[in-house]
């Protein structure tokens, strides 16, 4: 089954939201960074890929109708020429706000399983900490201006680089109506999803929020 949606937002910009929006419009099912916990036999085939080997896309994705989040983001140009008649969508947020939940959530939770004495939560982290922090963010995203010039170029390179027609930038706080225009479907008659601030990711792993984000 090809895909039908391509995500090229990094984390933390609503994808899990938007995973949700997205097999509630009946794309499912949504393959998200939560996939992986659920399939860890996935990984070598998403390392294999960042190291530009070939990996079978239709395998991995069989079932799936649409692609959100880290590690798929990574990879969307890829996917839109392997699946040329996908959708592609740009999640943004505020890149303040953005680096705030980043360093408050995902990067204080994948470099503590790196550092973990559990062999597999190790290797789970070692590869986060591969595919993001590594090779996104040149190992410099304590760097605060930085991780924001990345981020920043990503979201311009998409942008320029996407075919129009094919592109939706959007951010969860339009909701709806967007995204459904966008995809041909209707509006459902209920609250866009909204999960997993900085509070809720947090308390999935057992840790305090230092704050809002």
């Amino acid at each position: 089954m090809p895909l039908e949606v391509i995500g090229a937002g990094f984390g933390r910009t609503g994808t899990l939201s938007l995973k949700l929006a997205l097999e509630r419009l009946g794309f499912v099912k949504c393959y998200h960074m939560q996939e992986v916990f659920v399939h860890p036999e996935h990984i070598p085939q998403w390392a294999a890929a960042h190291r530009g080997e070939n990996v079978d896309w239709e395998k991995l994705y069989d079932g799936y109708r649409a692609s959100v989040d880290w590690p798929s983001c990574n990879l969307w140009q890829q996917h839109a020429k392997l699946y040329p008649q996908a959708k592609i969508i740009l999640s943004t947020r505020d890149p303040d706000s953005w680096y705030t939940s980043v360093m408050n959530t995902i990067y204080r939770t994948s470099t503590m399983a790196r550092d973990s004495n559990d062999p597999n939560t190790r290797r789970f982290g070692e590869w986060v900490c591969d595919i993001t922090w590594n090779r996104v963010f040149d190992n410099r995203v304590e760097d605060r201006d930085h991780a924001i010039r990345v981020y920043n170029a990503h979201v311009e390179n998409v942008k320029a680089t996407a075919p129009k027609s094919r592109l939706l930038v959007f951010e969860a706080s339009q909701g709806w109506e967007p995204l459904c225009r966008f995809l041909g479907t209707e509006v459902p008659n209920e609250p866009y999803p909204r999960v997993t601030t900085s509070d809720d990711f947090l308390s999935r792993f057992g840790q305090p929020a230092d704050r809002k984000s």
